[in-house]
Order: structure tokens, then C-alpha cells, then sequence
């Protein structure tokens, strides 16, 4: 017998108020009148997507049999589901739509439209029976709110990328019919929106231009990112589901430009004069020389007493944006010269989450110079004149660095004033991450190895560090040989000028 309640009611009303079940002539003695009313019956549904409570109510039965009967075809029908939930919720939702007087789905027709026979227990593609399939968009949207394990900003990623492409571009497509090519589609509209975007960027009228204003393009990194996405969800419907959504997976066979992130450059004189010229960097990663770092720290040392401290630390040792934000006091190691990091503090939709760093290899401890010693002790002291200053309003805890309040900075105001600093100073840009590659050239020119500097950023394997720097360290050799030849003074000019010296004496 089916969960579920059966009730007799009718259509009598008293001062205009329909009495329903709690008219008196439903009742004939101690049993029920049968020449009065018609049964019903009520059936609790699996919740919807978004978690709300809902019920099948169905009435008009002429016993109390017939109602019994149709609620427990009903629950048959539930448990072609199984135990998953998405099948579950799916038949549900078909059951919930049921017109009044609509019967219900022959349970032989929606078992083979769901690809599953009662005795096989095999399953497909689930469908909203009688040729209605299940689609990628009512797929994805369930997949979402049910997927667990994610860290916050993943979980976050996947969704926008659900909500701003998956659905509204593929939303409608049976989930058993998706193909590469349909995926594919997709990323072609990504690229043909690009191409708008730059056109209208380089228009000579103003509105056009105005138009794509703060508007960024989608670079290849992130289309694998949103590829990544579906492949991962689609993964997911062929082999956590007992009945089996999909047989393949279209997204693995998708073919996308490279995604290989952009090796760092170093802001030469001759790049900077370009960049000044067209206001186009090399590359969107770039590393300032040693020299423009100078600049750099002294200016922030002259305006921001602040923050000074952890740009100086950013840009010798390189810990990332969260790692510096998520230090605290006992992370910190003045004595020993050293800083240990383990937590990281970053920002999801600007709300801020503490955790573990990303990987074994984050896990870290990271040796200090004198000089960077130095630094920090003048902080403290600085921090420690703060909290007197402050008396109750300084706001206790154990991070390290804070404001003049004692609260621990927020990891996207950090990146706001680094960025303010730079435009200020008159430097070439660079992103605050990119300081993470300034620390790693500038331990390259000081001579240290591929592997140090891996263990010094936390990077988890030699080849991401190796690959990532290796042209960098081919400008830095170009560099080291210019600044070689020009600490020799010479009596004579060189190259062209040599020439056209020696063109005027073979004149003579």
C-alpha cells in the first residue's frame, strides 16, 4: 500500500463556502453515505528542483477502491525511479502537470520511454513521457543543486556557466541527442560574440565603442573551463545515476584552441616604450625588471604604510593573494626567518572564505631574508602603535596582516590598492598575481634553481614551474647581456656607429 491519504468529499456549499470534506451528508450513521460525494486521494511527491513541498491530488472516484488503486498506479510510476533522485523528481514532475481527468501514464509506456523495462532494471535517457525527453537544461539545473564536494568557487564557476551558456544556448536539447557538434555550436558563438567585441573596439564611432565598454572577451583558458563544466556534469549522468542518463559523452570529443595559459614577459625598455605608445602589453602576463620593483616599493613605502609590508613580502617570496591575506601571527616566524602556509583566505562572489591552501605542495614553509625580517618587525610595531592608538575599537584577532583597525584585509581591496599604486607610480602594469612571477624572476636573476623556486611558490610540479618561467629567463639573459657590454667603457663606438666612423676615415 502506498503512502498517502484517501478522503470522500463533495461539491455542497453553505453560505456560498464549498464544505468539502466536512459536509454532514458524506456521513450515513457510522459509515460513509453512498449516494453522497466521490473519493479522493492525495499523494506526497519528491519536492521540485528548488526544494519546495508538493502533492498529487487527485479526485472524482466513484469508491473507495478505485481511489486506492489509481494512488498506489501512482506510486508505481515514483518508483520507476529507483533510488535516484533525478529520475524520481523527474516522474514527479510529469505527474504533478496531469490535467484534471487527465489519466495517468500507462507505467509499460513511460518504463520503455525511460528506457527501462519493469523486469531489467537497464535505464537510458529518462523522458517527461509520451515523446517529451529529458533535456540538458532540466538536467543540468538538477545536476547543480545536488552535486556535492565542490569547493565554493567551483561550485560557483559551474553554475554561471550552466546559467550563461549551457541553458539558454542548449537548454532544449534531449539529453540523449546531445552531440559534439551541438557543443561545439556553442563555442563558435562564443568566438563570433569575440569578434563583434574587437570590431567594435577599434569603431570609429563613439556609441560603437561605448558600446563594448567594460565588456571583456572569452579568452581559450576560459572555454575550457566551460567545457570543463559540462564534460564533468555529463560525466556524472553516465556513471552516478543507477539508470544510466547518457551511454557517451559529446564533450569529450570537442576540440577547443590551446588553453595553455600565457608565458610571463618581462617589461624591457623597448616594451615599455610600446606599450606607451599603443597601450597594448606583450603579453596579459608581465614581470617587472628589478629596477621597476625598486620603484614600486619605494613608492608604496612613501603612500601606503598599510600594506607596504606584504606587497615587499609578494614580491621576494611570491605567496599567493590568499596565502598573504589568510597568514597568521603563528604562520610567522621572525626568529627563525621563515613563514609557514597552510591557510589562504580568498573571495567568492566578494564574500570571503577561509580555507586549506589548494594543494600538498602549497603546504609550505618559505625562508626570509634579513631584509624582509626587518620589514615585518617594522610592521609589528607599526600594527602594535595601531591597536593603542585604536583602543576598543580595534577589532582582535590572530591575522597577520591588517588594517589600522585590526580588521584582516579583504582579499579584493588588496588588488585594488596594489592596482591604484602601480597607475600612481607611473609603472608599467601588472596584475597582483603577477608579482608571484616578478618573485620568481627576480629569484632566476639571483641565481637560484627551478626546484627552489617551485618549493618557494608551492607549485606542484617541476614543470609547471620550469615551463612557466623559461621565457622570462631567455629576456632576462637578454637583458644581462645588454647591461654586461654597457659596464665596459670603450674608446671606440660600436656597430653602426663603428661603420659609419670607419665609412667617414676609408672616405678620407
Amino acid at each position: 500500500m502506498a503512502d498517502g491519504s484517501i478522503t470522500k468529499r463533495c461539491g455542497c456549499r453553505h453560505n456560498g463556502k464549498r464544505l468539502g470534506v466536512k459536509c454532514p451528508k458524506l456521513r450515513r450513521g457510522n459509515g460513509w453515505n453512498p449516494h453522497h460525494g466521490m473519493w479522493a486521494y492525495q499523494l506526497e511527491l519528491p519536492p521540485d528542483a528548488t526544494g519546495a513541498r508538493r502533492q498529487l491530488r487527485r479526485a472524482g472516484f466513484d469508491s473507495r477502491d478505485a481511489a486506492a488503486t489509481e494512488r498506489d498506479r501512482a506510486q508505481a510510476l515514483l518508483d520507476l525511479g529507483g533510488t535516484d533522485r533525478l529520475l524520481r523528481r523527474h516522474v514527479a514532475d510529469l505527474l504533478h502537470r496531469l490535467r484534471h481527468g487527465e489519466p495517468l501514464p500507462d507505467r509499460d509506456t513511460l518504463a520503455r520511454d525511460l528506457h527501462t523495462t519493469p523486469a531489467s532494471g537497464h535505464a537510458g535517457t529518462p523522458t517527461a513521457g509520451a515523446g517529451t525527453p529529458l533535456t540538458l537544461g532540466v538536467y543540468l539545473t538538477t545536476w547543480i543543486t545536488d552535486v556535492t564536494g565542490l569547493a565554493p568557487a567551483t561550485l560557483r564557476s559551474y553554475r554561471d556557466h550552466i546559467n550563461k551558456y549551457w541553458v539558454p544556448k542548449l537548454g532544449d536539447v534531449p539529453l540523449h541527442t546531445l552531440t559534439a557538434g551541438h557543443i561545439q555550436s556553442v563555442f563558435a558563438g562564443i568566438e563570433a560574440r569575440n569578434a563583434e567585441i574587437l570590431t567594435a573596439r577599434q569603431s570609429t564611432l563613439q556609441s560603437v565603442r561605448d558600446s563594448v565598454k567594460g565588456v571583456r572577451t572569452v579568452g581559450p583558458a576560459s572555454m575550457h573551463r566551460i567545457l570543463a563544466t559540462l564534460r564533468k556534469a555529463l560525466n556524472d549522468a553516465r556513471r552516478l545515476y543507477r539508470h544510466r542518463l547518457v551511454d557517451h559523452n559529446p564533450a569529450e570529443s570537442v576540440i577547443l584552441r590551446s588553453g595553455a595559459p600565457p608565458k610571463p614577459r618581462l617589461w624591457t625598455a623597448s616594451a615599455v616604450n610600446r606599450w606607451r605608445h599603443t597601450g597594448r602589453r606583450p603579453s596579459p602576463v608581465m614581470v617587472w625588471t628589478p629596477q621597476q620593483v625598486g620603484e614600486f616599493l619605494d613608492y608604496v613605502d612613501a603612500h601606503d604604510l598599510e600594506l607596504s609590508a606584504l606587497f615587499d613580502l609578494a614580491v621576494h617570496r611570491g605567496p599567493r593573494r590568499g596565502e598573504l591575506a589568510g597568514l597568521h601571527d603563528y604562520d610567522v616566524d621572525l626568529t627563525a626567518n621563515e613563514l609557514t602556509i597552510v591557510d589562504q583566505r580568498t573571495s567568492v562572489g566578494y564574500k570571503v572564505i577561509e580555507k586549506a591552501v589548494k594543494s600538498a605542495a602549497g603546504d609550505r614553509v618559505v625562508p626570509l631574508a634579513k631584509e624582509t625580517v626587518a620589514g615585518l618587525r617594522e610592521y609589528l610595531a607599526r600594527r602594535a602603535a595601531w591597536k593603542l592608538s585604536a583602543g576598543d575599537r580595534w577589532h582582535h584577532s590572530d591575522v597577520f596582516f591588517v588594517r589600522r583597525d585590526g580588521r584582516p584585509w579583504h582579499p579584493e581591496l588588496i588588488t585594488t590598492r596594489f592596482d591604484r599604486h602601480v597607475t600612481r607610480a607611473g609603472l608599467p602594469p601588472i596584475r597582483f598575481h603577477d608579482l608571484r612571477h616578478t618573485a620568481a624572476t627576480l629569484m632566476l636573476a639571483a641565481g637560484a634553481g627551478i626546484k627552489e623556486i617551485q618549493d618557494t611558490l608551492g607549485h606542484a610540479s617541476y614543470k609547471l614551474t620550469a615551463d612557466t618561467y623559461t621565457s622570462v629567463l631567455q629576456e632576462l639573459k637578454h637583458s644581462t647581456a645588454e647591461a654586461t657590454t654597457k659596464l665596459i667603457p670603450r674608446r671606440r663606438p660600436r656597430g653602426g656607429d663603428l661603420e659609419a666612423a670607419g665609412g667617414r676615415r676609408s672616405a678620407a
